[in-house]
């Protein structure tokens, strides 16, 4: 990584690097939402640990992927 200040970088770099902290954030909050709404019996495992899993947006993505059951 290149040792430039984050103001002198060009202007498209800060622009993506926001972006993809933002997107990272909604990630987490929208897995961490689901889980606060969603019944134990609809988490594939405890609640608790997923919690955990979810704390950054590859664990999210994860949670959405397997840690839900399909509800009727």
């Amino acid at each position: 990584m290149s040792k430039t200040p984050f103001r002198q970088r060009p202007a498209s770099e800060p622009v993506l690097i926001v972006g993809l902290i933002a997107m990272s954030l909604g990630l987490v909050a929208a897995a961490e939402r689901d889980l606060h709404r969603r019944p134990d019996d609809e988490v594939h495992g405890s609640k608790p640990l997923w919690r955990v899993v979810c704390l950054n947006a590859l664990g999210a993505l994860i949670y959405f992927r397997w840690g839900r059951s399909r509800s009727a």
